[in-house]
């Protein structure tokens, strides 16, 4: 069977790839690899999720990106947020160390990057739990990001989710709402849903 992104294998080729991409109004350099997601350019999930997200209503204090990959969205969001520390999370020791060759890059410094199963490592609370989370690593690990951030976010702060309509949705939406007590659609595009809650 094909090495999935959130697996780790040691005996995987190497196929690095370098791309720039703007976000957030600034231009970005990466390096990505064989075996994580979305090796040849920043998804388009993520492009959504990163150009919604509104710091406007969201409380001073630090970000956590669960599932970061090589870092596209913890990092754009480091590098535009410099009062706020990213700390940006995987199983996938290839994506962690591609994510912390693209903050050295594009001289983030305003970040932790380091390995942990869903919240297994983290101690901290934040103002804002961000994920595009690995649908196929399956229900009970969206389940988890989606659940788990409530024990991870500070008064107000919030949770968003990119998850497209096919891949469950409705679902994610439910049990937002059921956690946190109210859930937002903040944008769709092309069958992508950017989902908010709030802790109140």
């Amino acid at each position: 069977m094909a090495n999935q992104y959130f697996e780790n294998s040691d005996d995987l080729e190497h196929e690095l790839k370098d791309f720039n991409f703007t976000l957030r109004n600034n231009n970005l350099t990466f390096t990505s690899d064989a075996g994580v997601f979305s090796r040849q350019t920043v998804d388009f999930g993520s492009r959504v999720l990163i150009d919604a997200i509104n710091f406007d209503e969201i409380p001073d204090g630090n970000m956590l990106d669960v599932g970061c990959g090589y870092g596209p969205i913890g990092l754009s969001l480091a590098k535009e947020q410099v009062n706020r520390k990213a700390d940006m999370t995987d199983v996938n020791l290839r994506a962690i160390d591609l994510a912390k060759k693209n903050a050295e890059t594009n001289h983030i410094k305003n970040v932790n990057i380091f390995e942990s199963n869903i919240y297994d490592n983290i101690t901290e609370k934040y103002a804002l739990v961000v994920s595009n989370p690995p649908i196929r690593a399956g229900k009970n690990v969206v389940s988890g990001i989606i659940s788990g951030a409530k024990d991870h976010l500070a008064d107000n702060g919030e949770l968003w989710i990119v998850i497209q309509k096919k891949q469950g949705a409705p679902s994610a939406k439910k049990l937002m709402d059921s956690t946190y007590g109210n859930v937002e659609i903040v944008t769709r595009e092309k069958g992508y849903y950017i989902l908010r809650s709030k802790l109140g």
